[in-house]
């Protein structure tokens, strides 16, 4: 059966405060990437769809938006 404890939560299972700071710190770390590269993507294919460019330059241009994104970040 489950247990059921009585009492206030806070006295419960203690926090692993070490693994929960660095969970929230990949998470924002991957959003924050995500985010640029998924910024990076857009303006690339932008640039490949409505413009003469072609495909060629558009991925060279992912490609360095992606470096200097990471470079900057």
């Amino acid at each position: 059966m489950a247990e059921h404890h009585s009492g206030p939560v806070e006295v419960g299972a203690s926090m692993d405060y070490p693994e929960h700071h660095k969970t929230y710190k990949f998470f924002i770390n991957a959003a924050k990437y995500g985010a640029m590269m998924i910024g990076a993507l857009m303006i690339a294919m932008a640039v490949g769809f409505f413009s003469s460019a072609g495909f060629v330059f558009s991925t060279l241009l992912f490609v360095v938006l992606s470096v200097v994104g990471f470079y900057l970040l």
